[in-house]
């Protein structure tokens, strides 16, 4: 094919962005439900005790270098330039993508091996507080050495995924995420009983599921072209590229498991459960985060990277402020009415089984500590795009120093009198620093050139979130009735508030004059 016809095609691509990111985020919905799901599954038969800290230090360590190299910074700094290559003749990228494949196999495979080897160093330095705790920091070195193998599988499944993504394909690795959760919960309800100690069927879940989800995206790159050989080619222009947006990237863009990291290792000093608290509140706060902002990101930045390419520095802001628009309808009301229904929320999802009244109080203040800062992680999803598509990780690198700094000294300052909830606080206010740093740069960078309509969206979106509150504030029962209330008593309730919140809140938006039909865009 030449690049002529392929410039053709790819001009043909202008798409409807909300329709990608409908896509994204539809098939994301069906995976937070599942993950939700498997929560509610570990709350029932794993509460929040020794067992449960243990596996979920043991998954999060690999999940943090998963987003460290591999859906975080290596894919921001790949996709950039994946852009670049589809201007370019197939073999031309699909030689790029087997240099890339080399490179990623050669930075894993040392790590993966440390992690299974030297797992008690890992667990000595992501949760310290085990070291005097026998069965914790026993049981988190156990599993850890079985689950972070799972590195390897999920790094390869995110560069498949951004491959797809480049080519317009985002229904699939969107799905993906669900595999992980099924083969989870299949574990604790089939396999647990097989274990001497029942929380090891879940590290083995995690490891096959890796596998699972790496070989699910296979069929679709290969009907693309896209099944290589990898090759260690370091001296590739694309590597070369890559490598040194890499660098500054690895941190820029995983300030967020960064300051998840740092609350682990705090927590791990504090009482027992206090890791599972933010563990539970954590999921509840991610489920729009992972609907709106990750759908957002995820369609945002092959975009932008397109239009950086071709120079498009209008339709540039064009698509930043429909970001941000889309950000303040949807992002505000979430944060509110996570806030305002948090014990409802938790009490619903997870009250069951192991899970006592004490720890439902616990990971409801929690809850409360992340909503705070909601909106600041939604707008800074939607804006680090902006950078990494004008291939600029350094900016948002010292965007991120600055943020994880002011994460440190809020949780050194407030961890020791107010516990997990104080590390919460920590979080939420890194978020709101890192996303006013990342706006602030783009427009002083040119990048963005903020619009009027979005300010008053901003004020709409406002005034409509106090009218919902209002209405939540008037028909939530008080926290008693949560507890005394059975499984279907309490979903009745919360799918009352939930839809009852979300009409008051659109019907104001209408009555201040806000269209959401004026959000559909073509790029």
């Amino acid at each position: 094919m030449s690049t002529k016809v392929g410039n053709k095609e790819r001009s043909s691509e202008s798409s409807n962005i909300v329709a990608q990111g409908g896509t994204v985020a539809g098939m994301t919905l069906f995976s937070r439900i599942t993950g939700l799901i498997r929560d509610m599954a570990f709350s029932f038969f794993f509460g929040a005790t020794d067992s449960a800290d243990a596996f979920f230090v043991a998954f999060r360590i690999p999940n943090f270098f998963r987003r460290l190299f591999a859906e975080g910074a290596f894919i921001q700094a790949v996709v950039p330039v994946l852009a670049e290559y589809r201007s370019k003749e197939k073999p031309d990228f699909q030689e790029f993508v087997a240099a890339i494949l080399g490179g990623l196999l050669a930075l894993l495979f040392p790590i993966i091996l440390a992690g299974v080897f030297f797992s008690s160093a890992f667990v000595m330095v992501f949760a310290p507080g085990f070291w005097h705790d026998e069965v914790r920091f026993g049981l988190t070195r156990d599993m850890l050495r079985i689950t972070f193998p799972y590195l390897g599988f999920i790094s390869l499944t995110a560069l498949s995924a951004a491959i797809l993504n480049s080519h317009n394909r985002y229904a699939l690795p969107a799905l993906t995420p669900v595999l992980l959760n099924l083969v989870l919960i299949s574990a604790v309800l089939f396999a647990s009983d097989s274990f001497a100690n029942p929380v090891h069927a879940l590290a083995w879940a995690v490891l096959v599921a890796g596998a699972i989800q790496f070989v699910f995206q296979l069929p679709l790159l290969h009907q693309l072209g896209f099944i290589v050989r990898p090759r260690l080619d370091f001296g590739h222009a694309g590597v070369k590229k890559v490598r040194n947006l890499l660098g500054p990237g690895i941190f820029a863009a995983s300030v967020n498991q960064i300051n998840s990291l740092i609350d682990t290792i705090l927590a791990s000093t504090l009482v027992a459960g206090s890791i599972s608290w933010l563990y539970y509140s954590d999921r509840l706060f991610e489920l729009p985060i992972g609907i709106l902002a990750v759908a957002l990101g995820t369609v945002l930045l092959p975009n932008l990277s397109r239009l950086r390419t071709l120079d498009k520095r209008h339709e540039f802001s064009e698509l930043l402020d429909w970001g941000l628009r889309v950000g303040w309808i949807f992002g505000l009301p979430a944060a509110a009415a996570i806030y305002f229904l948090a014990f409802p929320l938790i009490s619903t999802t997870f009250y069951r089984g192991a899970m006592t009244t004490f720890d439902v109080e616990m990971a409801t203040l929690s809850l409360q500590a992340f909503a705070i800062g909601l909106p600041g992680f939604v707008f800074a999803k939607i804006l680090a795009p902006g950078y990494f598509a004008m291939q600029n990780t350094k900016t948002p690198f010292r965007f991120a120093l600055i943020s994880v700094a002011t994460n440190i000294l809020i949780n050194l300052s407030l961890f020791s009198w107010l516990g997990h909830v104080g590390l919460a606080l920590g979080t939420a206010a890194a978020g709101w620093v890192n996303a006013i740093l990342l706006f602030r740069g783009l427009i002083k960078d040119n990048l963005y050139t903020p619009k009027r309509n979005t300010f008053y969206t901003a004020l709409r979106t406002f005034f409509g979130a106090v009218l919902m509150i209002i209405f939540l504030v008037i028909f939530t029962p008080n926290n008693e009735t949560w507890l005394i209330s059975n499984e279907s008593e309490r979903f009745t309730l919360m799918t009352f508030l939930v839809f009852g919140g979300v009409l008051v809140y659109f019907l104001a938006l209408f009555l201040f004059g806000e269209r959401i039909r004026r959000l559909m865009l073509r790029i």
